[in-house]
């Protein structure tokens, strides 16, 4: 079994790529692109390169997940 690159939030760099979105999320490819392609998701498109701010996606998924109980 592949060992997880990123452990906890503090491991994260400043700025995501997609690769590393796919790991930190653990989704496939395919589906961080459609993620960033989102308008509700915070990317920063600078020509072909898709950054996320790591401090953006953290309030993202504090924003987007769905507490019940």
């Amino acid at each position: 079994m592949k060992e997880a690159k990123f452990k906890n939030y503090n491991d994260l760099p400043l700025m995501l790529s997609v690769p590393d979105l796919t790991e930190a999320l653990g989704i496939s490819r395919a589906g961080a692109y459609e993620l960033v392609k989102r308008k509700d998701f915070p990317a920063l498109h600078l020509g072909k390169r898709v950054l996320v701010p790591k401090e953006e996606l953290i309030a993202w998924i504090k924003e987007n997940t769905s507490r019940t109980g």
